[in-house]
């Protein structure tokens, strides 16, 4: 049975999810609200009508986390409370950035409110709509002789490397953001592009699309910005993987799968 809790969000741009400290640990209740009224700045429902929705709600500036609650990074929602509740802490935090972001009209200056059937500000001067920020991204699994390309990205703590991935540019389909993401990155042309899987990945806004394709030419070379290092493993060399609920870490336990390895 579905039970409506509370998001309450820090300041940060990951947007830190506050739980109650216990074994397990658990979200609060939306009934909750009132007693951290005094920290909070903003708060909303998730779903605009009925009374059964999950509620956001920000940490004021500069207040101290409420006693009794611990910040935790959304990630680990997943593995701790289920995909679920991962799910539903990504939806209420892109609801919290579509009240943040959207405050007043971005064409006449008028103060917005929330619209009152979608997910989505409205201003009722000019009847400008506003919605929730997308950005989508692509991510590919490149494949050579049994083989899987990785890389380290700049920001990936250290050891750890993943497949390929970056947005979508105007005017592209996602198969040629794959080829140009690949080509800029690695210096790699692929061939044989396959549709694998989609995964909404809200860090801040993103939404991605996940194909395999094989390489074709070129020898890998990072390009010194957003990739570190580059390398072709087997499942015999695997480094630091990404996190069990990505859509990265999905793609390569299905390649591990059809390699007839047993995912990690």
């Amino acid at each position: 049975m579905y039970s409506p809790v509370l998001f309450l969000f820090d300041r940060s741009g990951d947007g830190l999810v506050m739980l109650e400290a216990g074994d397990p640990p658990r979200l609060p209740s939306p009934g909750d609200l009132e007693k951290f009224r005094d920290s909070v700045a903003l708060s909303g429902k998730v779903v605009r009508s009925g009374e059964n929705s999950d509620m956001w709600a920000r940490l004021a500036p500069n207040a101290p986390t409420p006693s009794g609650l611990i910040p935790h990074n959304r990630r680990e929602l997943a593995t701790m409370m289920g995909q679920d509740l991962f799910i539903r802490s990504g939806i209420a935090f892109q609801m919290m950035n579509l009240t943040l972001k959207n405050k007043f009209c971005g064409v006449c200056g008028a103060e917005m409110r929330d619209h009152d059937q979608d997910r989505a500000r409205e201003c009722p001067t000019c009847n400008n709509i506003a919605y929730p920020s997308l950005y989508p991204a692509v991510i590919v699994a490149v494949e050579k002789d049994g083989m899987l390309l990785m890389g380290h990205n700049v920001n990936f703590p250290s050891g750890r490397y993943s497949v390929l991935a970056g947005f979508v540019e105007p005017g592209e389909t996602l198969e040629q953001a794959i080829g140009r993401e690949v080509m800029e990155e690695a210096q790699v042309k692929i061939k044989n592009i396959r549709y694998f899987a989609s995964q909404p990945w809200p860090f801040p806004a993103s939404f991605m699309f996940g194909f395999n394709a094989d390489w074709e030419s070129g020898e890998p070379t990072a390009d010194g910005v957003e990739l570190s290092d580059l390398k072709w493993v087997t499942p015999n060399t695997l480094p630091d993987l990404p996190p069990s609920e990505s859509i990265a870490r999905k793609l390569i336990n299905d390649w591990l799968r059809r390699r007839g390895v047993i995912p990690i």
